[in-house]
C-alpha cells in the first residue's frame, strides 16, 4: 500500500507552482485580461471587440465600430481603474483603442 504523506496542499498553491515551474504566467495574465474587459464592458462592448492585448502595461483593444472607440477614450481613465480592481493588481497603466 502507498504511503500517505501528512503536507497536504491547496490546489491553488500547485496550481501557483505549476504556472511558474512552466512560464505560463503570460498567458494566464492574458486571460485574466479578457476575461476582466468582457465583465467591465459588457456583451455589448464586447460583440464590437475583436482583439484584447496586454504588452507591458499597455491595454490594446481593437474594436470594429469608431464611434464606439471614440467614445470609450473619454472614459479610459475609468476603465483602467476598472480594470485594475478586477485584476487585483496595478497591471494596466495606458489603453490604446485601435
Amino acid at each position: 500500500m502507498a504511503k500517505r504523506y501528512s503536507d497536504s496542499k491547496s490546489i491553488k498553491d500547485l496550481m501557483g507552482a505549476f504556472i511558474k515551474e512552466n512560464n505560463l504566467t503570460k498567458g494566464f495574465t492574458q486571460i485574466k485580461v479578457q476575461e476582466a474587459w468582457i465583465q467591465v464592458m459588457g456583451n455589448g462592448v464586447q460583440s464590437y471587440t475583436t482583439a484584447i492585448k496586454l504588452q507591458n502595461d499597455v491595454l490594446v483593444v481593437h474594436l470594429s465600430s469608431s464611434v464606439l472607440r471614440e467614445e470609450l477614450s473619454y472614459g479610459s481613465d475609468k476603465i483602467i481603474k476598472m480594470m485594475n480592481e478586477i485584476l487585483g493588481d496595478t497591471l494596466i497603466k495606458k489603453i490604446r483603442l485601435t
